[in-house]
């Protein structure tokens, strides 16, 4: 099996592509992305959060391996481990495709798992507004299960943000949720949940039936706020506690309209949220978006998608913000 050699490439001022990655939490709270573009060899652009992306590399040498599922191209040897080797144009089933295989493979990261994406292309960097990336009910391709989002260049193209849990999903399997022990009182518990991507709103909810505490939910930043503004006005005009309607937030970090970052500092600058907890849910498990996390003031930071992780974090959150 052979090891891949890695480059970076370079933006329009010659600078690594993915260069001080991690020197970027000043996003946080900025309500901006960045994105990293890429082409599939069709008509379209697409993008992938550059938080996603290791590293980008030419194509390697792929080791055939068997028993393999659909558009998993193979195994490479990366840095002495073994990761597997997508072929995103024949995942997202994309018929206008080139048959060959890509010039360039992304190095991903997500749910603490390495995966490589084929590509036709990389092309360059951008920074958007959160606001300005909105759900992809307007894209009508065959690749739509797998856009997260879509945004828009200056010049009128649109980009489709991939859905890296649900190529995931399709792709491996979606994961299992073991036994989880039922929260003490739990039926007088109450979270709220965002998060954009249907996967992670379906295991989100699994485990918060396990742990039998009642939930609602929004699917982006900008709906959750709305949502929960509101909740906290209706408690203020009662004259009942908030409380009384929600014991923990749980936020996603990356969504449309409005990211997690923004939610929570909006959240934790408003008074009527004081004791509630925030929990950041996240695929983003590097030590740069724990620090960004951090830096807008969550109570806890989770790596996506470990069951077992997010209960245990939730529980004593959950017992004290009932208690309290």
């Amino acid at each position: 099996m052979n090891s891949t050699q890695t480059y970076a490439g370079t933006n329009s001022n010659g600078n690594s592509l993915l260069e001080n990655v991690d020197a970027r939490t000043k996003l946080a709270g900025s309500n901006r992305m960045e994105i990293l573009l890429f082409s599939l060899g069709t008509h379209e652009t697409f993008g992938i959060n550059v938080f996603k992306v290791r590293e980008v590399s030419q194509t390697p040498s792929i080791t055939k391996a068997p028993n393999m599922p659909g558009g998993v191209e193979g195994l490479i040897s990366l840095r002495g481990n073994v990761i597997p080797v997508l072929s995103l144009s024949k995942v997202m089933n994309l018929a206008d495709a080139p048959t060959t295989r890509g010039g360039s493979m992304m190095v991903t990261e997500y749910s603490k798992r390495t995966l490589g994406f084929l590509v036709h292309g990389v092309d360059r960097i951008i920074r958007v507004e959160w606001d300005k990336v909105r759900a992809p009910d307007s894209v009508t391709t065959g690749s739509h299960a797998y856009i997260t989002a879509i945004t828009e260049l200056p010049n009128g193209k649109l980009v489709s943000i991939v859905d890296v849990e649900q190529i995931m999903a399709n792709t491996f399997g979606e994961a299992v949720i073991g036994q989880i022990e039922r929260v003490h009182d739990a039926e007088n518990m109450n979270v709220f949940f965002v998060d954009d991507s249907a996967i992670a709103r379906k295991k989100i909810a699994e485990v918060l039936d396990k742990l039998g505490v009642k939930h609602k939910h929004a699917q982006n930043g900008l709906e959750a706020w709305t949502r929960l503004s509101g909740m906290a006005a209706h408690a203020q005009q009662t004259g009942q506690s908030l409380r009384d309607e929600v014991n923990l937030i749980l936020v996603d970090a990356e969504m449309p309209e409005m990211d997690g970052y923004v939610l929570t500092k909006n959240i934790k600058s408003d008074a009527r949220f004081t004791g509630i907890p925030v929990v950041m849910h996240s695929s983003l498990s590097s030590e740069a978006n724990r620090a960004m996390g951090k830096s807008v003031g969550v109570d806890a930071y989770v790596a996506k998608f470990d069951a077992d992780a997010l209960a245990e974090t939730m529980r004593p959150m959950l017992i004290k913000s009932a208690r309290d």
